[in-house]
């Protein structure tokens, strides 16, 4: 059975987000913070452990082999070695654990994070936004922050511990040669913060692209039935390649960056290092330091100059991060929709008395798409809504469940003022069947009994199925209501989807039902099916029909007749017949175009 769960967060995201990434990125770790610190001290551990072991070097060339004593300083030598390359090995393994466990349980709880804050953030949001770039914040824009913690984070941090700990040891060595080997490093930190700008800028306008992208295909694949239903394959192309060559050559423009960074490092580092060495070696060759000494200078040069290479790598990496960190923040910036606050909530299910109270609605500032709207409903009216595409039928629906609000006058529900009313609470109380309805990649049963918050039975759901006239179809699959529905209900006909539904509003039981022009694209069959079916649902309902034609809307108890998102006319089908105007005028079209349709029809079969 469907069970509803709400999943609990230890800490709200939204309130990690800072101006300051570094520190944003921080608190997003919390909880995990003294994990990342283990992290940094076995892998403080590990790099002594490293530079411990060019040290014996150095004892083991000048003490051993060139004095020639192979006595007991030689166990304790080779002992050093390969205690000194266990410590290593070992600690090295738990640096990279630690970090790669928080890592994946930061951005774990980061991605059901924002899965559930996606779905809390009101309708008007993901109206606006597109769905290709919301599904690349929660993907790789997360997946890049996880390289952040799990591996360009540590490994700056295990770049600076060996700088640390080597240069230190280079002074033990000789002070002179160990200031010669950094002379270059400045200019590497240099360079490296100013490749940092540019990969930033670059990867955000990636990443932005990326998105377009993404959005072009969802949008594609979600409409792959218009497109060869209109063969507007060849155009569709066209247009995907498009973005793709905008993708490409912004991605050309990352990866010149890049590869633009390597030679310039490289350059500077094998400088640092030839000098180095030859200073060095000049020295050794003088007497000024011996063999051993010399050996170990050029191992810890070598773990000096390469590392703070990668640094420069791993800076201009990090932007990378720093980027995606700021995307996700801007998501999570976003007010969530207050599901549970009002001041009313009666105790058990709503009337259905609804008022529209000189109610206007608009999307963008001085283009109202709702004007003045005024009318009453009683519990249990059917009010059909007609009117051309764009005259505010839906945006009048969309009202009810508080999808949005008006930006004038009230709408009251049992005389209450339904801004009072939770939107949690009031959705409970609202079904809604769409013309082209919606169902998930699941099974039929869960498709049925989807937002019913409470345990349900079988024999609830196969009630449901047979008041909705869908139960024998669902009997005759091999699997019956555990068949799975394929992405967005293809394996069921248009009539099919309408029904299961229909099932699912039945189920919900809602004392307001919505429901737009279901039977305006199926056989007449499978209109008379569906009719019965909605008949059924409406019983004792308040009922609101999103109509083009007039044969759907005759019986409604109130007819709203919508041009340019005012009420023209209203009143019952047999009111509004007595009156010339809009209602008259489509009813004569409609019934016109009938007549000759039938005529046609009955031509054809003689």
């Amino acid at each position: 059975m469907l069970v509803s769960k709400k999943i609990y967060y230890d800490f709200d995201l939204s309130k990690t987000i800072s101006k300051n990434r570094l520190l944003g990125l921080w608190r997003m770790m919390k909880g995990h913070h003294w994990l990342y610190v283990g992290a940094t001290v076995t892998l403080a551990i590990a790099t002594i452990s490293r530079t411990g072991i060019y040290l014996v070097l150095r004892r083991f060339i000048d003490d051993v082999i060139l004095a020639g004593n192979y006595g007991s300083d030689l166990t304790i030598i080779i002992l050093s070695f390969i205690g000194l390359a266990l410590l290593q090995g070992i600690f090295t393994f738990f640096s990279g654990w630690m970090a790669s466990k928080t890592a994946e349980s930061t951005t774990r709880r980061l991605r059901n994070y924002l899965f559930d804050h996606l779905q809390r953030l009101p309708y008007a949001y993901h109206a606006e936004s597109q769905t290709g770039d919301l599904i690349a914040r929660a993907t790789s824009d997360v997946d890049a922050i996880n390289r952040f913690y799990g591996e360009q984070a540590i490994g700056i941090g295990r770049i600076l511990l060996m700088f640390i700990v080597n240069f230190v040891a280079l002074l033990q060595l000789n002070t002179r040669l160990a200031l010669i080997s950094v002379i270059a490093i400045p200019v590497i930190i240099a360079v490296s913060i100013f490749f940092f700008s540019k990969v930033s800028k670059a990867y955000e306008e990636y990443q932005e692209q990326e998105a377009t992208l993404s959005s072009r295909l969802q949008e594609n694949l979600t409409g792959i039935r218009v497109v060869k239903a209109f063969a507007r394959q060849d155009y569709e192309s066209y247009k995907f390649d498009q973005e793709n060559w905008q993708k490409f050559r912004l991605g050309k423009k990352l990866l010149s960056i890049h590869s633009l960074f390597w030679p310039v490092s490289d350059i500077i580092c094998g400088a640092q290092m030839l000098t180095a060495f030859f200073t060095g070696a000049i020295m050794a060759v003088n007497g000024e330091i011996t063999v051993g000494t010399y050996l170990a200078f050029v191992s810890l040069v070598i773990w000096i100059i390469w590392p703070m290479r990668n640094l420069g790598r791993l800076i201009v990496q990090t932007s990378t991060g720093m980027v995606s960190y700021s995307r996700v923040a801007h998501l999570l910036e976003q007010d969530r929709e207050p599901l549970l606050e009002g001041e009313y909530k009666p105790e058990g299910n709503v009337e259905g008395e609804i008022t529209f109270n000189d109610v206007s609605f608009e999307y963008e500032e001085n283009n109202p798409v709702l004007k003045d709207i005024i009318f009453t409903c009683d519990p249990g009216d059917v009010i059909a809504l007609l009117g051309s595409t764009g005259s505010g039928k839906t945006t009048l629906v969309n009202l009810l469940p508080r999808f949005h609000d008006p930006n004038k006058g009230e709408i009251t529900l049992d005389g209450v003022d339904i801004t009072k009313y939770p939107r949690q609470y009031l959705r409970s109380q609202i079904g809604i069947v769409e013309q082209e309805p919606f169902l998930f990649s699941r099974s039929i049963k869960e498709n049925i009994t989807y937002g019913v918050h409470r345990e349900v039975s079988e024999e609830e759901i196969i009630q449901a199925a047979k008041f909705a006239a869908i139960h024998d179809v669902i009997k005759e699959f091999p699997k019956g209501y555990d068949t799975l529905v394929g992405e967005r209900g293809v394996t069921l006909s248009g009539g099919q989807k309408q029904r299961v539904a229909i099932a699912r509003a039945l189920l919900k039981n809602p004392r307001i039902l919505i429901l737009d022009d279901s039977t305006s694209s199926v056989d007449p069959e499978t209109e008379a099916q569906i009719r019965n079916a909605l008949e059924f649902l409406m019983t004792d309902r308040t009922t609101f029909i999103i109509a083009h034609r007039i044969q759907s809307v005759m019986n409604a108890d109130l007819i709203l007749v919508f041009d340019k998102g005012e009420i023209v006319q209203k009143g019952t089908h047999q009111e509004l017949m007595k009156s010339s105007g809009m209602y008259r005028e489509i009813f004569d079209i409609q019934t016109r175009i009938e007549v000759e349709l039938e005529k046609e029809i009955a031509s054809a079969n003689v």
